[in-house]
């Protein structure tokens, strides 16, 4: 039961952190990368792809129909936003938005001398004879430190029907952190970073 709670606490860091993020700084910059032959000032409708949403990696845990929604909600709200339209039947889309989320278990490994906490007799000109702690003279020791967190990519793709590929995607990655918020407008303002780039002219 306590892993389970840990694994569901996880993904929802891991969607939330991926799409909003942690920071104080704001939502995590996107890479963008797009097919540059593609007339994207003719894309006007679009409709979800029907695998959008799926979560993939190290947890194995399915996203609830709330944490999807607000996601869902948030991509309509920054395309409809940037003058395009949402339809409900995919053969009337020029494009596909599909997204999904793959998580990932790393582990950081660091290494860093500390000095040996040893006393000495000081001969200065101020503290003579007085005992001290000594950083410079003392001899280190090398201490290593070990972490393990989880690492949320968030993939946004618009793909074209009739060629069936993408032509456009943007890639949010974050360490998971802090805790999720509930507010949809932080979706709402992450979504709009993402699609800053689209369409990319």
């Amino acid at each position: 039961m306590q892993r389970t709670v840990r694994l569901s606490r996880a993904l929802v860091l891991a969607i939330l952190t991926a799409l909003v993020g942690a920071c104080a700084s704001g939502p995590p910059q996107p890479t963008v990368d797009y097919k540059p032959d593609y007339d994207f000032g003719k894309v006007f409708n679009i409709a979800f792809y029907h695998d959008s949403g799926q979560v993939i990696g190290d947890n194995p845990l399915r996203m609830s129909d709330i944490q999807r929604e607000r996601i869902n909600s948030a991509l309509v709200y920054a395309l409809e936003a940037d003058g395009h339209r949402f339809v409900d039947d995919p053969a009337q889309a020029d494009l596909l938005l599909s997204w999904h989320l793959v998580t990932e278990e790393k582990t950081d490994i660091r290494t860093y001398e500390t000095p040996n906490m040893g006393y000495g007799a000081y001969y200065g000109r101020y503290n003579r004879y007085s005992g001290y702690r000594c950083w410079n003279c003392s001899p280190t020791r090398t201490e290593v430190s070990v972490r393990n967190y989880t690492q949320g990519t968030f993939i946004v793709d618009m793909v074209d029907p009739k060629l069936k590929q993408s032509v456009w995607r943007g890639v949010t990655q974050s360490r998971l952190k802090g805790e999720p918020s509930r507010e949809q407008a932080d979706y709402n303002a992450a979504a709009k970073v993402i699609f800053e780039s689209f369409p990319p002219y």
